[in-house]
């Protein structure tokens, strides 16, 4: 399939009064058109802050994207004047946020927020807006849509509000759909539909996605291929059935082992990952796992290890082959 997206190199920083902090360090990967593509980590590994950057949306100042390039159907990103970047964002590239309550505007109806796009990216007039509206509430499963579109966002429960926002990243048929932790505020019903009706409608519409979450069960039933941040960085990237039995990395294979089995003959005991993320201001000389690492070994101290490949389709940032490596430590983490 031929690439709709490639990140080079991309680095952003955040410029406070304690010091730069280093949000997104060199990050590169690429998506192909259709394709779905997830992106995991904790809170704090640069999953937003990495895709915010793809549309220009870090607020400056503190935030500047500091390098690299982002090329979508071959023009990088990152050159093009605000007027230029608007009439992509929201046309051709569309997010839907973590909570809909703070990206919904709460004096404005719901039919004039989603018709608002379609005037302005396609030309639409008031009454065409209105149809156009009616049949994306219905595409997402809002019932008696035509009723609700003088309705307010307060007016909504939380997963219908966050329909209403799907509704509103495809009302303009974009190329590419950014959906940032967009379950994180739901009971777990609610999450499980608002998937399936994401699934349904990029097997309808043909989009690519860039899913972020911290929750590697939802990537599992959703993405062709998953990405892996810590600190700022990509630490693995593999086909998603890939990563899931042959995890390559030591924060990888901590992620896993934090999840609930079904599968296994009885409950065992989850793990959990010692300590705590480094500090993106003070960054660390070498891996940036290394103090919670229990395969580290000498050299993981003072060099950070490059993304190789390390298998088809199968990238690991690790100095350590861990599938036949023993862990070194029980407990490594130590306060730095």
């Amino acid at each position: 399939m031929p690439t709709l997206l490639e990140v080079k190199d991309l680095e952003t920083q955040f410029f406070t009064q304690d010091g730069v902090v280093r949000a997104v360090n060199g990050i590169s990967y690429s998506l192909n058109e259709g394709e779905t593509l997830g992106i995991v980590g904790e809170s704090g590994s640069g999953k937003s802050v990495g895709v915010m950057s793809l549309i220009r949306l870090i607020p400056s100042p503190p935030g500047k994207i500091v390098g690299g390039q982002v090329l979508f159907d071959g023009q990088d990103l990152l050159k093009l004047n605000d007027d230029e970047i608007r009439s992509i964002r929201g046309n051709k590239i569309a997010m839907i946020f973590q909570d809909p309550m703070t990206s919904l505007n709460p004096v404005l109806t719901i039919g004039r927020q989603i018709g608002e796009a379609l005037e302005l990216h396609l030309g639409m007039d008031k009454q065409q807006a209105r149809e156009r509206t009616i049949e994306l509430l219905e595409l997402v499963g809002i019932p008696s849509a035509k009723d609700r579109l003088n309705n307010y966002p307060h007016q909504f429960s939380g997963g219908m509000r966050q329909r209403v926002m799907i509704a509103m990243g495809l009302s303009c048929n974009p190329q590419l759909l950014i959906a940032d932790e967009p379950t994180t505020a739901l009971d777990v019903t609610i999450q499980a539909q608002i998937v399936d009706l994401v699934k349904r409608l990029r097997d309808e519409i043909g989009m690519a996605i860039i899913w972020i979450t911290h929750d590697l069960g939802v990537v599992a039933g959703l993405a062709n291929r998953v990405i892996v941040m810590y600190a700022g960085c990509i630490v693995e990237e593999a086909p998603v059935k890939e990563l899931y039995q042959n995890p390559r990395h030591p924060y990888t294979l901590g992620l896993l082992g934090s999840l609930p089995r079904l599968d296994a003959d009885r409950p065992e005991k989850l793990n959990s990952i010692e300590g705590l993320p480094p500090d993106l201001i003070n960054y660390p000389k070498g891996c940036p796992f290394y103090a919670r690492c229990n395969y580290r070994i000498d050299i993981c101290a003072h060099e950070a290890p490059p993304l190789k490949t390390v298998g088809v389709g199968h990238k690991a940032a690790c100095h350590v082959d861990i599938s036949v490596a023993q862990p070194t430590t029980e407990h490594p983490y130590q306060e730095a």
